[in-house]
């Protein structure tokens, strides 16, 4: 038989054992769940300021929609306005392309009478940092030329657009 002093020990000893073992597992846990947290912390995900700043992304969304309405909408007789609303709204290749491809709309627009109006119909920024923005953006173009019915045309755009002195500059359009 054991006395009393000896259960007392041995349900200490496994008490001690117990309490390490869960200490221990603890401590592991606790390890894997930091190296995971920094890991997590390290993801681009959190550069990207598109859901979580509402009032850049609305402002973007308002500059850009802007922007690509006055440079893709035009009159034969005043193709002037719109190439100058391009040179403050366009930069970087997106100006590039623009320049090349508009001399020819140009001539076209006057020799075919042709009227074209683009609205915005629907925006989203799917990426925003500090500098730049990345957006979907769908438009309606109605062509218009003259004696004839107008025509429809939907358009899907991805635009970048760079924030400089103040104002968001579109800096590349690839059609969808």
């Amino acid at each position: 038989m054991t006395t009393r002093d000896e259960v007392h020990v041995r349900s200490f000893l496994r008490y001690r054992r117990t309490a390490a073992l869960l200490t221990a597992l603890l401590l592991l846990a606790g390890g894997w769940l930091l190296w995971r947290t920094e890991e997590l912390a390290d993801s681009p995900a959190l550069d990207n300021r598109a859901l979580a700043d509402t009032r850049t992304t609305e402002r973007v969304v308002g500059e850009v929609g802007g922007a690509l309405g006055r440079v893709f909408s035009y009159a034969p007789q005043d193709t002037a306005s719109t190439r100058q609303a391009a040179r403050q709204l366009l930069a970087g290749k997106a100006a590039r392309q623009y320049e090349t491809l508009f001399t020819e709309v140009e001539q076209r627009a006057a020799r075919q009478k042709l009227t074209l109006t683009t609205h915005v119909v629907r925006a989203g920024v799917t990426r925003l940092t500090d500098r730049d923005a990345h957006l979907l953006v769908f438009l309606d173009q109605v062509a218009q030329r003259a004696g004839k019915p107008a025509t429809t045309v939907a358009a899907q755009l991805s635009v970048t657009a760079e924030l400089r002195g103040g104002h968001w500059r579109i800096v590349d359009i690839t059609a969808r």
